[in-house]
């Protein structure tokens, strides 16, 4: 009776330690990145998508690029432009002369994992598009849906400083996305080391040369998603996430708190996050390691708190070191 559970414990420890593999694979392409790393791999494990928020020239590509090749997972860029249509990311119906019938082309949207780039400079009709792909996890052209791959992520990446020419996510959209992950400019013994790596030869756009291998696969990501389902929530803990929420709800500074489906995201980013620190339960220090990507993008600051210098970061901040952590 005892065998199904050890194969069980087996499995769960060989896709971890697979996924803790990605950091030093991925570390051969990309400097000084590792919470962005971790940030994509939890969103695989919770089946959620990730809004990388950096100024151009930080790897935001090379990342994602690494981190696919790194699962063996097909990856696909789309620059978002304002003259992007929704069939552009979705895909099309063709006419085939040849058949006199309309085929379906498939959109870049068919991938495992889809780099939005610069998503906010698409008008909001094509941003929707994308949207309804990563909620119900199918495109429907003419009337016929059509599932996509899985696992599927959609790593969106928008510029914080350039807003001339944008269309800014509205909050109803930003709140789709699992994590907002900031990629920030690298320290400087990080920059040496990639001004030495491309001195040395580096090619970005050739991983292979740079080394990065595959060292986890699909049957890896399913087995760790599955042990994350099983790491245990005690009620004290969800009790301590809806504090936090409903402490966001309450701020003077906030115009707009987390909503429930926020407490919903933060726990399971935080089930990942036991999970591969190596527990099958959650601790409130779970909840407070990912309470920051989780939550930064799900409220709205009053335009006088803005004005003041207070961020959302600074916000959730104080209410993590004055809520009550269970004992």
């Amino acid at each position: 009776m005892t065998a199904p559970t050890t194969q069980t414990a087996e499995n769960s420890d060989d896709a971890r330690a697979s996924l803790e593999a990605l950091r030093t694979e991925i570390a051969k392409a990309v400097v000084g990145q590792d919470p962005a790393v971790t940030g994509l791999v939890v969103a695989l494990l919770c089946r959620g998508h990730v809004l990388l928020e950096g100024v151009p020239g930080v790897a935001k590509t090379l990342l994602v690029r690494a981190l696919a090749a790194s699962l063996e997972l097909d990856t696909k860029r789309v620059q978002f432009t304002p003259d992007l249509m929704p069939g552009d990311i979705t895909g099309s119906l063709v006419y085939d002369a040849r058949t006199a019938e309309f085929s379906f082309q498939p959109g870049p949207v068919f991938t495992h994992l889809l780099l939005a780039d610069e998503i906010n400079r698409t008008p909001p009709k094509t941003q929707s598009a994308l949207l309804e792909a990563m909620e119900e996890r199918q495109v429907t052209v003419d009337g016929t849906p059509r599932s996509l791959p899985d696992p599927f992520l959609v790593a969106a990446t928008q510029n914080p400083v350039e807003y001339e020419g944008t269309y800014p996510l509205p909050e109803a959209q930003l709140d789709r996305f699992l994590l907002k992950l900031t990629v920030p400019l690298p320290t400087r013994e990080d920059e040496i080391n990639v001004l030495t790596r491309h001195a040395e030869g580096f090619n970005p756009r050739d991983l292979q040369a740079a080394g990065v291998r595959p060292v986890a696969g699909p049957a890896d990501l399913e087995s760790a998603r599955a042990a994350v389902a099983r790491t245990s929530v005690s009620p004290e803990i969800a009790g301590y996430v809806v504090d936090i929420c409903r402490a966001t709800r309450e701020s003077p500074s906030l115009t707009l708190g987390v909503s429930p489906r926020g407490a919903t995201a933060l726990l399971s980013t935080a089930r990942a996050w036991a999970w591969l620190t190596g527990r099958d339960y959650v601790i409130p220090d779970d909840v407070k390691a990912l309470a920051l990507p989780t939550l930064r993008h799900r409220v709205h600051l009053r335009p006088e708190a803005e004005m003041e210098g207070v961020t959302a970061d600074s916000v959730i901040t104080a209410i993590l070191a004055h809520v009550p952590v269970p004992r």
